[in-house]
């Protein structure tokens, strides 16, 4: 993967939103010799290098070393983390304007916005000095990754300070901007920088931004802001802007594993979700490039991983999430004739085994087994490297340890056994996150077309393209809008699981506080089940249980959510103690 330039060789500076000046990593210790925080940047080298450091910035957002797109979902329904302060008051109606989680995003989006400016204000100093389509270039990536730092916080907290030029401490008392002002500051700037944006970039990978990126961008802001014209034109633009670009990428024979036990193999997504798929997959349009020569890593497969995969089980899915998988026949498993609860993994979505980790089947080179019945398990890895025709067994410690899955399951994708050997807790890894991905672009498309009641055949064109590249059938022609938004919304639950945006769609859809008030059903025993344990599936693919037969087979964290509250994260106490500006949202 080719490596971000070392940022901290240069002046990369701006003053954090009310809190303090951006000091605090490698990137900010400015060079003796380095030129003054006034008359940055001189030169177009130093544009450059402020521009690759905004981009930086994004991808140092994390929690428990994992970077932030793959710690939201694991505070919805789909997703579990191990149990604290930190990641159980978000789905319990009890975060306060001091947790970390909380306070975290809201810190470093505007550092990164902060960053950006300090390239973006002065920059007109230079324009004189560098060709215009570089000027314009650089001048449209920095609007693009601050158009997208608000389109997070936007999301998270409501009303934000719009800030547009870099503020200090006498002028950094910023009221609160609503939110649909801020959507359309967003859709404006997009416009504007678009066409001044490359359809790829040969000599940087996949880690800058594009053209395809920008209306995907505005795409995706439209759509959450109900502005469905908007939505349609837009995500159709980047659609067609990705011919000969961007595509779905095939998932690899590993699909035919898919429901089988570990003796026949380990599926494997790594072609599309690991080092190979970052490096060479179509599919990725935006993503958060790591690299140990910029001292920019994370740490996530430890924190994923089992503990025979050498990790600590921070993350993985609920039995919630497992039983909204469709059976092989495209049914939900209520209806289906194809699903047996005496072997609830068999004749499923293909992606219950690519995306999750479940009993029975096998996980970085391991037989996983959460129940304590398997004393020992097998281990493959003599058989891997080919010095031993068939496994041998291992103590199974994912049944044994404390502090094993809290869920009964684990996450496979985002994951590569490939960073097998490095992981432990002081391991690094380089492994790319993804951002904007092709599979999205087409569900924002055709919910945009569904929500705005213009269905045609592009429609069910792109549902069914993220379905059957699953081997999961066609949906039926002459569908409702009702029946084509429940078909949708089953395909944003599994395909875009664990990718960060599932807390945004509860929330936008209305269905949070259905969803997130009761209980999440969780397996960590890894016990079976009967089949009246689920009453049915509903039309937004939520398993509604028989809840005095589910205790009896899984344990159960409470959930709560809180209308008129829990539709956004508090302020930082440390931003409404700083600037008297700032007005809390309510609830806090």
């Amino acid at each position: 993967m080719k490596k971000l330039l070392h940022q901290s060789q240069v002046l990369i500076t701006g003053v954090l939103f009310v809190v303090f000046m951006t000091v605090s990593c490698d990137l900010d210790k400015y060079p003796l010799d380095g030129p003054a925080v006034g008359s940055f940047p001189s030169n177009e080298e130093e544009a450059i290098m402020g521009l690759l450091g905004a981009y930086q910035s994004i991808s140092t957002l994390d929690a428990s070393s994992t970077p932030i797109w793959q710690v939201m979902d694991n505070i919805t329904d789909v997703g579990y983390a191990r149990p604290g302060n930190n990641y159980t008051s978000p789905i319990t109606s009890s975060l306060t304007t001091d947790n970390a989680l909380a306070n975290k995003p809201w810190q470093y989006y505007y550092r990164t916005i902060a960053r950006v400016h300090s390239v973006l204000d002065n920059l007109p100093n230079i324009q004189a000095e560098i060709q215009a389509d570089q000027y314009n270039q650089i001048d449209a990536e920095l609007r693009f990754i601050r158009a997208y730092s608000y389109s997070q916080l936007i999301e998270l907290y409501g009303n934000v300070p719009l800030l547009k030029q870099s503020v200090g401490l006498t002028d950094a008392d910023v009221p609160r901007t609503d939110k649909k002002k801020i959507q359309e500051f967003i859709i404006n700037e997009l416009d504007e920088v678009s066409e001044y944006l490359p359809l790829s970039h040969s000599q940087h990978g996949k880690s800058r931004a594009t053209r395809v990126a920008a209306f995907m961008l505005q795409a995706r802001v439209a759509l959450y802001s109900q502005n469905y014209d908007l939505a349609v034109r837009a995500s159709k633009k980047a659609i067609e802007l990705s011919e000969g670009v961007h595509e779905l990428t095939s998932f690899n024979n590993s699909i035919d594993l898919s429901g089988q036990k570990h003796d026949q193999g380990e599926p494997d997504v790594s072609n599309v979700f690991g080092h190979a798929g970052f490096s060479e997959s179509k599919e990725w349009i935006w993503i958060a490039e790591y690299s140990e020569s910029t001292k920019n890593t994370h740490n996530k497969q430890y924190y994923a991983a089992s503990r025979l995969g050498k990790g600590v089980c921070y993350w993985g899915p609920t039995q919630n999430f497992i039983d909204s998988f469709q059976a092989i026949d495209g049914l939900p498993i209520d209806k289906s004739s194809l699903y047996n609860a005496d072997k609830p993994f068999e004749n499923r979505d293909p992606r219950l085994d690519l995306y999750c980790v479940r009993p029975h089947s096998r996980f970085m080179g391991y037989q996983f087994e959460p129940n304590k019945s398997f004393s020992t398990v097998a281990n493959y890895w003599p058989v891997i490297e080919g010095s031993a025709q068939s496994p041998s067994q291992i103590t199974n410690t994912d049944a044994t340890n404390a502090y094993r899955s809290f869920s009964g399951y684990l996450w496979r994708k985002h994951v590569d056994i490939a960073d097998y050997p490095s992981t432990s807790v002081s391991g690094v890894s380089e492994l790319g996150v993804g951002i904007f991905r092709f599979a999205e672009l087409l569900l924002l498309y055709a919910e945009a077309k569904i929500e705005n009641n213009d269905i045609d055949e592009s429609v069910y064109e792109a549902i069914n393209k993220v379905r059957n590249r699953a081997h999961m059938p066609s949906l039926e022609g002459g569908l409702s809008q009702n029946e084509l938004r429940a078909a949708l919304r089953y395909e944003r639950k599994i395909e875009l699981a664990n990718d960060g945006l599932r807390w945004f769609d509860l929330r936008r859809w209305g269905i949070a506080k259905e969803v997130m008030n009761g209980y999440l059903y969780l397996n960590r025993a890894g016990n079976n089940w009967s089949a009246d344990v689920i009453v049915k599936i509903d039309e937004n693919s939520t398993p509604i249980y028989n809840e005095e037969k589910a205790k009896d087979f899984f344990t159960t964290q409470e959930v709560v959510y809180q209308e008129g509250k829990d539709e956004y994260w508090p302020v930082p106490f440390s931003e409404m103690n700083a600037n008297p500006n700032l007005e809390q949202n309510p609830g806090y």
